[in-house]
């Protein structure tokens, strides 16, 4: 599984315990640590509970894949689930409002139902007619969308010089440090 379809799961299972406000941020084309990041809002203790346990039993039981680590209790209003690939924030409404990870991310596209859409909200013409195509599909026809729009979109960048791409991450890695 990639972790695409492993952040698509995550919103799926978080859906499944009605977590709200459920957003997946993709974290590919910056620096960091992790390509996706998905946020949803609890809310009260228990709720948070449900959504965490949710989302760790599936992925343990049916893909045996278990987080690296898991910080943060229902107690503190945020748990986060690493799935190196993959963070999912669980966060009770107020700590989300006050981390605004959103915010402090806002240059990161938004995952839409089969498309990746800026942060600003808008999407090329031909990412919008594959939302509305896969709008009443299964979550594997969304990732098998998502995965050709993005195969289409490598095929038309032009390639870059080996070298040239190694001086492009060593520059945004001393940029970020």
């Amino acid at each position: 599984m990639d972790s695409m379809q492993l952040a698509l799961l995550c919103r799926e299972l978080a859906d499944n315990k009605k977590a709200e406000n459920i957003q997946i941020l993709d974290l590919r084309k910056l620096p960091g640590v992790t390509d996706f990041m998905v946020l949803c809002t609890g809310t009260s203790d228990p709720h948070l509970r449900a959504v965490e346990e949710e989302i760790s039993r599936k992925l343990r039981d049916d893909y045996a894949l278990k987080p690296h680590a898991i910080d943060g209790t229902r107690h503190s209003g945020w748990i986060v689930l690493d799935y190196l690939d993959v963070l999912v924030h669980v966060m009770k409404k107020d700590a989300r409002e006050r981390y605004d990870l959103e915010g402090l991310w806002n240059d990161a596209p938004r995952v839409g139902d089969g498309a990746t859409v800026t942060a600003a909200g808008s999407a090329p013409a031909r990412k919008k007619a594959a939302k509305k195509k896969s709008a009443k599909a299964s979550a594997s026809e969304v990732v098998e969308a998502v995965v050709k729009e993005e195969k289409a979109e490598k095929a038309e960048k032009p390639k870059k010089a080996p070298k040239a791409a190694k001086a492009v991450r060593k520059k945004a890695k001393s940029a970020s440090a």
